[in-house]
């Protein structure tokens, strides 16, 4: 059962040091806030058709590597391989509505906000919880962002 915590806390590292340092954009330098992220947080990525979204195909191919390349270990550490294989999908499922539901995105996964809006472009890596981020000091808050506002009531 040590698996559990020790495959959330390797899937956590991962995440933090591959969107990083391997991310696609990480070989480019820095790129200012993202201006189309506070209306939709690049959604474009995720909504046209899965052979022309490259954003998208590329994190589910890089995955399901991931996933394949865990399986050897499984019978020698089931419950850790079976940990960062619902991690990884988990990754998947957080990232991509982050990207199509901003109003979601700023209430649950702020830290995520912040990395395409924040004025701190080398910050705020992990997607699913922020704990390497915390760990490694790349958490930056960025004030700029507030969840939205509640709807009127209606009289």
């Amino acid at each position: 059962m040590i698996g559990i915590p020790l495959g959330w806390a390797y899937s956590n590292f991962a995440e933090w040091a591959l969107r990083r340092y391997v991310a696609p954009g990480r070989r480019n330098p820095p790129s200012p806030p993202h201006a189309s992220f506070a209306a939709s947080p690049c959604a474009d990525a995720y909504l046209r058709s899965l052979w022309t979204r490259a954003t998208e195909w590329r994190e589910r191919m890089g995955l399901a590597v991931l996933a394949l390349a865990h399986a050897p270990l499984f019978p020698m550490a089931p419950f850790f391989v079976g940990t960062v294989w619902a991690c990884a999908f988990n990754f998947h499922r957080v990232h991509r509505r982050a990207h199509l539901d901003p109003a979601w995105a700023r209430a649950n996964v702020p830290w995520l906000c912040d990395h395409h809006l924040g004025h701190v472009t080398d910050a705020n890596w992990c997607v699913t919880h922020p704990f390497f981020d915390n760990v490694f000091g790349t958490r930056h808050e960025h004030l700029g962002i507030q969840p939205p506002a509640p709807a009127p009531a209606l009289s």
